[in-house]
């Protein structure tokens, strides 16, 4: 529902400013531009989903084989100790324990077909334990703040975007993407401990979050020492090495369990493209929508706007055009999507705002779309403070992107 606003609004208000251009500035030019560019951005997502299809059957069959290879019950293997922490209303023999850290492990390696089901299975499980029926319990909260700033280690979609946009090298956001997310799960599981008095200095919970802070902390720390081009250049290297051991990680995983490899590639490589002729008519009716809204110049006026009260502070306003992906993004993937790839075009792939929406899009989650999804499946109406410590987890997210960009590419 708050998609259909957001995209006739792009219609609606393109048709107003271009009235009030035409009647009072005389610029005759402003319809034909508008139309005009309906064809060329129609066109455009036509070619681009064209173009994802082969390298979004790749990763889709490479998926599939970690998937086939039983890659989710490694990570179940691994989390579940600190999770368990994280849930104390829920017995430890539970059956929703199970999909529920499925569920987080799918999220992070990006297999969203595989988490949708299996985070509808959890909420119906906790929801057999919560008393109040139409009332989110601390441990559903839980679980959707983390599903809506959940960890991502393969940030496959952005980089196949930016490879059809013409990046250089689209895994150069790779390890900003994954700091900025970090700081994202983290204001979302600090916000709801703080409300439900979670112990966040158990041991456990201390081994886990201590461990991963070092890393991102030591990460931050080296890239802050070295000159911009050796950043680029040793993250790109690093993004693409550990990429390419994720691959093979996955083989040899599906070899040990005797899986047919290739064939798991082909079938997951036939999603892949279904996938890509799936999503021709979302990326049409977003781009067109998105393409009028920009041409008009009403995307021009709010990001003019905001560069003007961020210069009056005293602020480098160089981020503000990707800005609106950011604003985006709890509302809407596809319109968030839209405007990433619609900066990409403008700006260009490999520039400072093509890369922030690329890390924007990344360390953020459509926020609203997950609570009404995971919410209405089990009918709770009342989503106690879910969103709002969804919330802070975009928020931390975004200025974690902005300032992660700064360091490694501006």
């Amino acid at each position: 529902m708050v998609l259909n606003y957001i995209w006739i609004s792009f219609f609606l208000v393109a048709f107003v400013i271009a009235v009030v251009r035409l009647i009072f500035l005389g610029d005759a030019e402003i319809f034909p531009a508008l139309m005009t560019n309906t064809y060329e951005t129609a066109k455009m997502a036509f070619e681009l989903a064209l173009g994802l299809t082969g390298v979004l059957a790749l990763w889709s069959g490479i998926m599939k084989i970690g998937e086939k290879g039983g890659i989710v019950k490694v990570f179940y293997r691994y989390l579940g100790p600190f999770l368990r922490k994280l849930f104390p209303g829920i017995p430890e023999n539970h059956p929703s324990i199970g999909p529920m850290i499925m569920n987080i492990s799918a999220n992070m390696l990006g297999l969203d077909n595989a988490a949708t089901p299996l985070g509808l299975k959890a909420m119906e499980g906790m929801q057999e334990l919560n008393e109040k029926k139409d009332t989110a319990s601390n441990a559903q909260i839980m679980f959707l703040v983390l599903n809506t700033s959940s960890l991502t280690i393969l940030p496959i979609t952005i980089m196949l975007y930016r490879s059809q946009l013409g990046a250089q090298d689209p895994s150069d956001v790779f390890i900003p993407i994954l700091i900025a997310t970090f700081f994202s799960s983290m204001a979302g599981l600090i916000s709801v401990s703080i409300f439900q008095k979670i112990n966040l200095f158990d041991k456990t919970i201390m081994l886990y979050l201590g461990s991963i802070c070092v890393i991102i902390a030591g990460i931050i720390a080296y890239f802050s020492t070295i000159e911009k081009e050796a950043i680029n250049a040793i993250s790109s290297t690093a993004g693409n090495m550990l990429l390419f051991m994720v691959i093979v990680y996955f083989i040899v995983l599906a070899m040990r369990k005797k899986v047919n490899v290739y064939e798991a590639f082909i079938e997951g490589a036939k999603d892949g493209f279904k996938v890509a002729v799936t999503i021709i008519p979302y990326l049409v009716a977003m781009l067109v929508g998105i393409g009028l809204f920009r041409t008009s110049g009403a995307l021009d006026y709010i990001v003019d706007g905001i560069s003007a009260v961020v210069g009056w502070m005293g602020f480098n306003t160089d981020f503000t055009p990707a800005l609106p992906t950011a604003f985006m993004k709890p509302l809407s993937g596809s319109g968030a999507r839209g405007m990433m790839i619609d900066a990409m075009n403008t700006y260009g792939a490999d520039s400072f705002v093509g890369r922030l929406t690329s890390v924007m899009q990344g360390s953020t989650e459509t926020t609203f779309y997950v609570l009404a999804v995971y919410f209405g499946a089990v009918n709770i109406r009342n989503s106690r403070y879910a969103v709002t410590c969804g919330l802070i987890a975009d928020l931390a997210g975004i200025i974690a992107a902005i300032g992660v960009s700064y360091l490694f590419f501006h």
